[in-house]
């Protein structure tokens, strides 16, 4: 799956060797820094981090359970 097919918002299963030692994980794409996708960024699920989308390799769309609300660890 290629960056260029990203969705705002959306979540991702994904992996990267940078990030949680290379284990497949759910990320979320971020316009905070900005609408246009070269300000995107992934959200990393759990962390109050953002990592940038070419460090990632994408296995494909993760689902959002919508009983459960996805919440920023912010919040």
């Amino acid at each position: 799956m290629a960056v260029t097919s990203l969705v705002p918002d959306a979540l991702y299963w994904a992996r990267s060797s940078k990030y949680f030692d290379g284990k497949i994980t759910v990320v979320q794409v971020s316009t905070i820094f900005g609408a246009e996708p070269d300000y995107w960024t992934l959200a990393l699920l759990g962390t109050d981090q953002h990592a940038m989308p070419d460090d990632f390799e994408f296995i494909g769309p993760a689902e959002h359970p919508a009983k459960y609300p996805l919440r920023q660890a912010a919040e």
